[in-house]
């Protein structure tokens, strides 16, 4: 099996300090704001980066232990695929956040949207630019799920962010 050193560029500053505390389930919404904390050695990279109002970062769930190749996640009763999800136990330990740009101070970045524990290890970040056109979007078993709990009566959160996603 092939395998790669990666190395840590930054870290995250958020006021998470356990997974339970951060927001999961059908219609959530990611507004909590934080920053990351680029290392020195790597601040020169970031320049012409105040331009972009996403970014995409890359980074580990360091706290995350094992993995499963199929699991229920929080947002729906039936088991899914590891790759299907955003679960932190997977094979390789790596999320995947898009984030809006609030400000950069330096080698600072603070953020709005953040879904990460405080201490994160970042590995990259990376312009959001997408081109992806909303209708062409698919949402895959999400969107089904989100459809049971809308037809089970879920909760008004949960509607709005049915209709948002269409």
């Amino acid at each position: 099996m092939d395998e790669w050193k990666m190395r840590s560029i930054g870290y995250i500053r958020s006021p998470y300090q356990d997974t339970q505390q951060v927001p999961k389930g059908l219609g959530t919404t990611h507004t909590m704001d934080g920053i990351l904390e680029v290392l020195a050695e790597f601040e020169e990279g970031l320049q012409d980066i105040e331009g972009y109002s996403h970014l995409l970062i890359l980074w580990v769930f360091h706290k995350a232990q094992g993995f499963e190749l199929i699991g229920r996640p929080p947002t729906d009763d039936l088991p899914h695929g590891v790759f299907s999800t955003h679960s932190p136990r997977r094979p390789n330990p790596i999320g995947l956040t898009v984030v809006e740009l609030a400000r950069r101070e330096g080698s600072n970045l603070h953020l709005r949207g953040i879904d990460m524990l405080d201490g994160t290890p970042v590995l990259d970040i990376k312009p959001y630019t997408s081109s992806v056109p909303m209708d062409q979007l698919r949402r895959g078993w999400l969107e089904e799920a989100e459809k049971r709990k809308q037809d089970q009566g879920g909760d008004s959160e949960c509607r709005e962010h049915i209709k948002k996603s269409k």
